[in-house]
């Protein structure tokens, strides 16, 4: 009986000890969801690379000042590219693009027939200052009176593969778009893939974009030209990671709970 009642004592306070540890586990695991809700789930950026390598070959480059190097955070350089990934006749061309620059609102690239007489659909990268600088993407049309409105087109599923970092002022996205086409749908007998470019900057006012500022634009230019050998005249889809956002977010959080299931291993 003695036995018996020290076997049954020993298992109790095995089993109490072992549900101690399960509880204060649980409590940290607890907190740190508490912490990364507290501080709104901000995502932590990965640093996205942009350079001038490939300007002129295998993309289009646009920047300002001229020949600036898009890699040095903290020098002033607004630098866009484009670069042709598959044609898809006659619906338009896939393009991937890099947009870097310095701003406490936001950059943008744009894609016009002609920048005089011509709206322009923009793709806009900032940061709201407002919140801890946190970055957006969204797309707008700057229309023939230089004012900002709503773009027409739909582009959920058209836009893939979005990137993003926010070093102090520096702003830096990646990101792929794809059946672009510089013509009308009422018009479109072929593809047209010739577009002029323009980038520029502007602030924003809470949570309003401030008027676009343009810094310069292209001449006229056929996309097509860029065109790898491997995807001309093909329907492939957009090259380019299609990483979530909030992706590196959840990292420390996942490492935490490994680590704490390895405790009881």
């Amino acid at each position: 009986m003695e036995l018996e009642q020290l076997i049954t004592t020993s298992t109790q306070l095995l089993t109490l000890t072992f549900t101690k540890r399960m509880e204060r586990t649980l409590i940290q695991v607890i907190a740190t969801m508490m912490v990364f809700l507290t501080l709104g789930f901000q995502p932590v950026f990965s640093q996205v690379a942009i350079t001038r390598a490939g300007c002129g070959t295998t993309k289009f480059c646009l920047d300002k000042p001229n020949e600036c190097n898009p890699a040095a955070n903290t020098t002033p350089c607004l630098f866009g590219s484009g670069k042709a990934t598959a044609f898809n006749n006659p619906t338009g061309i896939d393009l991937t693009f890099e947009l870097s620059g310095n701003s406490t609102g936001y950059i943008a690239l744009g894609l016009t027939q002609n920048v005089s007489v011509d709206p322009i659909m923009l793709f806009i990268c900032g940061q709201n200052s407002s919140s801890n600088g946190t970055f957006f993407f969204t797309t707008m049309t700057l229309d023939v009176n230089k004012t900002l409105t709503s773009l027409a087109r739909n582009m959920t599923g058209i836009m893939t593969g979005i990137q993003s970092s926010v070093v102090g002022e520096n702003i830096k996205c990646k990101f792929s778009v794809s059946n672009l086409n510089a013509t009308a749908p009422q018009t479109r007998a072929n593809k047209d893939t010739t577009f002029q470019v323009v980038i520029g900057s502007g602030p924003l006012d809470g949570n309003t974009l401030g008027s676009f500022i343009l810094a310069r634009n292209s001449e006229s230019l056929d996309f097509s030209v860029f065109l790898p050998n491997s995807t001309t005249n093909t329907t492939a889809a957009p090259s380019g990671a299609n990483r979530p956002l909030y992706s590196n977010a959840v990292l420390p959080l996942l490492s935490f709970l490994t680590l704490s299931i390895l405790k009881f291993a």
